[in-house]
């Protein structure tokens, strides 16, 4: 398989939008916050429509266009949504419960640096989150459902 639009290209980081938005919430507007997690959504909604029509034009069987859209779903709830937002909170903690112990302790600069960790840790989670959904929907979901 080639190339795929959503997953192997920048568009991916769309979806991060909401842990963006949660990581900026307190220096952002609001309406930039909620479009940070449209923006989420979007990309889901997106990259799951693009394996659903493949499917109808590849094979075209109701139950293999079926398995595909929840293939992409499943794959986009862990690697867009569950999984990073697990790790970013728990970086984003560990990073200011560090900082408790230093000079910067209650102070802006804890908030900033935390949040700066925060944001840098991104694009250095994205591909083992991405590999680590794949192999664990490829021992699970895609060996049930050939997908």
């Amino acid at each position: 398989m080639g190339r795929d639009l959503f997953r192997d290209t920048s568009i991916r980081y769309f979806g991060y939008g909401r842990e963006i938005g949660g990581l900026l919430r307190s220096h952002i507007p609001g309406n930039i916050y909620r479009g940070l997690h449209t923006a989420t959504a979007g990309y889901v909604m997106c990259d799951t429509a693009h394996k659903t029509i493949l499917m109808m034009r590849n094979d075209g069987r109701l139950w293999k266009v079926i398995a595909a859209t929840g293939d992409a779903l499943i794959w986009q709830g862990l690697a867009s949504l569950v999984i990073p937002g697990l790790a970013i909170n728990r970086i984003v903690f560990y990073t200011f419960r560090a900082l408790n112990n230093t000079s910067h302790k209650g102070t802006k600069m804890q908030q900033t640096i935390t949040t700066a960790v925060g944001m840098l840790s991104i694009p250095i989670i994205v591909t083992p989150i991405d590999r680590t959904v794949d192999f664990f929907m490829g021992i699970t979901y895609r060996a049930l459902f050939g997908t």
